[in-house]
């Protein structure tokens, strides 16, 4: 039970002096990046859905 409070203690400790956190404009702007390159991402997924749907439905017609 000791080397779980130690644990806890040890990782409490390192997160309010050693992590550096972001701040609130940098979290905001990689917030948009993220986003951003999702949208991009899905865009991409859904025209090669899109293209491979075509494709099999000309193969194999319906």
């Amino acid at each position: 039970m000791e080397s779980i409070k130690l644990y806890i203690e040890e990782s409490y400790n390192e997160l309010m002096t050693k992590v550096t956190w972001p701040t609130w404009p940098n979290l905001q702007q990689t917030t948009a990046v993220v986003l951003i390159g999702l949208g991009i991402f899905t865009l991409l997924v859904f025209i090669m859905d899109t293209i491979s749907k075509f494709s099999l439905n000309a193969i194999y017609p319906e």
